[in-house]
């Protein structure tokens, strides 16, 4: 059994757009021509692809298929980028059309050391990215769909029919605002110098002082105070899902929240933060990638690589 290209592709096409008819769009084609290609390839299958929801989403099987669109996809424009060749117009007198690269990344590296890596690759390759944003603990998940080529995530095991590399530790501390800490903290007797560096867990009065969440996926701050004996459950807490809204509420005296080191060293040093105990939470990153011979995504490693050494510890 064979899997015919232009089929594999429209379907990649459907999921990738979200809709039968962006889909069309994008191809220069009808709907109906669109909606015809992909049943075609389903009764060759014998399988259901894709769930024609809004927006339409691949089944197990259609993943698979939409995984090898985009790998070849890849393949095929890494193989003309060595000729100079355009893979629509197949003349080297017109520029390469850029390849798009669907990566997934968490927030924080997001907002903080990512995107100047990806900078410099466009720079010098013609690529764009597709970027998916989600906590890093479900970023690799991303991957075995096959909605991404590459993804930062806290998971060390390789995906399977994946490569994986070690980026470094992101580090985060629980800080608040001075005036949050005189509000929150009077009248309690366990109070301790916000900054001081023998503090072994935040106080005791943070279990019913307001803290900041990223989302509802967000355990940082739940398992800090878990971890200093109090109940993580009876905090209210503000659900801000940005990473420099996230840290412009901490910063504003919202809540407390861990904050990685880049985003809190200078409002520590200036005295606007301060420590709330307790040691830095260390959360460790991968770079994952498809286990593809693929010049471009490898020169995308290796920016991602070189910019996680000069951020991360």
């Amino acid at each position: 059994m064979q899997i015919p290209l232009d089929l594999a592709r429209t379907l990649a096409a459907v999921i990738d757009e979200g809709t039968f008819d962006a889909a069309a769009r994008r191809l220069r084609l009808t709907p109906s021509a669109v909606s015809q290609r992909v049943k075609t390839l389903e009764q060759q299958l014998g399988r259901v692809l894709v769930v024609r929801s809004k927006p339409a989403r691949a089944t197990e099987a259609g993943a698979a298929v939409v995984r090898l669109a985009r790998q070849l996809a890849l393949l095929e424009h890494d193989a003309l980028a060595e000729f100079g060749l355009d893979a629509d117009q197949g003349h080297a007198a017109v520029p390469a059309r850029p390849v798009s690269i669907p990566l997934a990344v968490n927030a924080d590296s997001l907002a903080t050391w990512f995107l100047p890596a990806l900078a410099r690759v466009a720079l010098a390759h013609p690529v764009v990215f597709d970027l998916h944003r989600d906590d890093q603990d479900f970023t690799a998940g991303l991957l075995e769909s096959g909605t991404v080529m590459g993804a930062v995530t806290s998971q060390a095991t390789p995906v399977a029919g994946c490569l994986v590399r070690h980026l470094g530790v992101m580090r985060y501390e629980a800080v608040a605002t001075p005036a949050y800490v005189a509000r929150w903290s009077a009248g309690h007797g366990d109070v301790r110098r916000p900054a001081d560096p023998a503090a072994s867990a935040l106080p005791g009065w943070l279990a019913r002082a307001p803290l900041v969440d990223f989302d509802r996926r967000d355990h940082l701050q739940h398992d800090a105070l878990r971890a200093a004996g109090l109940d993580p459950e009876r905090a209210p807490r503000h659900y801000v899902p940005a990473s420099n809204d996230f840290a412009s509420a901490v910063k504003l005296g919202l809540g407390w929240g861990m904050l990685p080191e880049f985003q809190s060293s200078a409002e520590l040093e200036r005295g606007e933060l301060v420590r709330l105990g307790g040691p830095p939470v260390g959360v460790p990153l991968y770079w994952q990638q498809w286990n593809l011979s693929s010049p471009l995504l490898d020169a995308v490693a290796d920016a991602l690589a070189s910019e996680a050494r000069s951020t991360l510890d």
